[in-house]
């Protein structure tokens, strides 16, 4: 289950330009399975209808009036008791002013003072106000009670002007709210490793030779990690893809890289290692400094077989005592189940996920995967056709349970 589904967000919108982008916030919560409801200042009602919300999200749309109807003086309990999360996007200055001040003098306002979930603000304000000693010493005050921040990025305005303040982009935002909600998760405290997409074993300046990966399977390995609660860390090679929030990413090029990226962060305490990285077999023994000519022909490219980097992570183990879980995964084009485990005991790993990339439905470049779950006692789960987010929940709760068990 995706941490958005069934959870409760309380979407709060104040009198910003921005406030259009939150009707894309509240329609990607809808559609990954949150309710949410939503609370308007008056002044934001003043760029846009309560209408556009209630048609996204299904819910009715609390606005400023409501706050001195019949059930006025409940009202804020019942929505800040009830919500898993208060998300107040976009939030102008002037509310994170009088948030910080303790002020309850609308119906968002004293919401936020009755709830009893985390906070996520995610400013908005044309160029120069948010650093401003005043609005900077409230959002310090802010963050010293707990309440967390997502953003603002620095650009264009609707003024014209350029500068920090700019709205977080829904699709970033997503991220730091599913953080908000699985910071107390089971991996709370714990540092997770991931590896994604392939490596670039360069032949010249301009060529090289690599393994097909999307990097769709390990990036959504990290965000799940990341949804326990877990510190992560991601290192992939340039894959296209958007970088992920709240998460360290480690960007490199060849397999020699990432050997080493893997082993520096396996080293500073990684609980757990989880290679969905493709990474290149072999490497070109000569490297030419120019542009090979295509006239002049390439001849022969020799190859000589790079370092395997779960290998060499299973004879350093013995002095990672804090490494709970290290997990492979094996994309085959034959004997699926016979290389797998072969792959599970050589490497010694505590489960291997494996995938048939010849299916036409899954793997390479697509959003779907089928897999089977490989263990040391010789059990197999083979699961069904599956979204990339869902195995990577089914890879990630797999971890927990390496991770906690006595």
């Amino acid at each position: 289950m995706s941490i958005l589904s069934g959870k409760n967000i309380l979407l709060g919108v104040t009198g910003s330009i921005a406030v259009y982008k939150a009707i894309d916030l509240a329609s990607r919560l809808t559609q990954a399975g949150a309710n949410v409801e939503v609370i308007m200042t008056s002044a934001a009602a003043k760029f846009v209808s309560p209408l556009a919300f209630k048609s996204v999200t299904g819910k009715g749309v609390y606005k400023e009036e409501d706050l001195w109807g019949g059930e006025a003086h409940v009202l804020h309990v019942g929505l800040g008791h009830g919500a898993d999360l208060l998300v107040i996007a976009p939030c102008t200055a002037n509310t994170i002013a009088k948030i910080a001040y303790g002020l309850a003098d609308n119906l968002l306002t004293i919401t936020a003072l009755a709830a009893q979930c985390p906070i996520l603000i995610a400013p908005a304000m044309d160029a120069g106000m948010y650093e401003k000693p005043a609005t900077a010493a409230n959002v310090a005050t802010l963050m010293e009670r707990g309440v967390l921040f997502a953003g603002p990025e620095d650009g264009r305005m609707a003024s014209g002007l350029a500068g920090k303040g700019r709205f977080m982009e829904p699709s970033k935002l997503m991220g730091h709210i599913r953080h908000a909600l699985g910071m107390n998760g089971p991996l709370k405290g714990k540092k997770i490793v991931v590896t994604a997409g392939g490596s670039r074993e360069a032949i010249d300046p301009v060529r090289y030779i690599s393994n097909r990966s999307s990097g769709k399977q390990g990036y959504a390995i990290a965000q799940a990690a990341v949804d326990a609660g877990a510190a992560v860390t991601l290192i992939t090679h340039p894959t296209g893809l958007p970088e992920p929030e709240n998460m360290l990413v480690i960007q490199v090029d060849t397999a020699a890289e990432m050997l080493a990226e893997v082993e520096k962060a396996t080293r500073e305490g990684a609980h757990g290692l989880i290679m969905a990285a493709a990474v290149a077999d072999f490497t070109p023994v000569n490297v030419s400094d120019q542009k090979i000519k295509k006239r002049d022909g390439f001849g022969q490219v020799q190859l000589t077989p790079t370092e395997d980097i779960l290998a060499r992570i299973a004879l350093l183990r013995p002095t990672l005592p804090n490494l709970k879980a290290v997990i492979g995964f094996a994309a085959e084009s034959q004997n699926l189940l016979e290389n797998a485990r072969e792959k599970l005991a050589r490497k010694k790993l505590d489960l291997v996920v494996a995938n048939d990339i010849t299916a036409s439905d899954a793997g390479f470049g697509v959003d779907d995967n089928r897999v089977n779950l490989l263990f040391p006692d010789g059990i197999l789960d083979s699961l069904p056709l599956m979204s990339k987010e869902q195995v990577a929940e089914t890879v990630v709760q797999q971890a927990i349970h390496l991770i906690l068990k006595k």
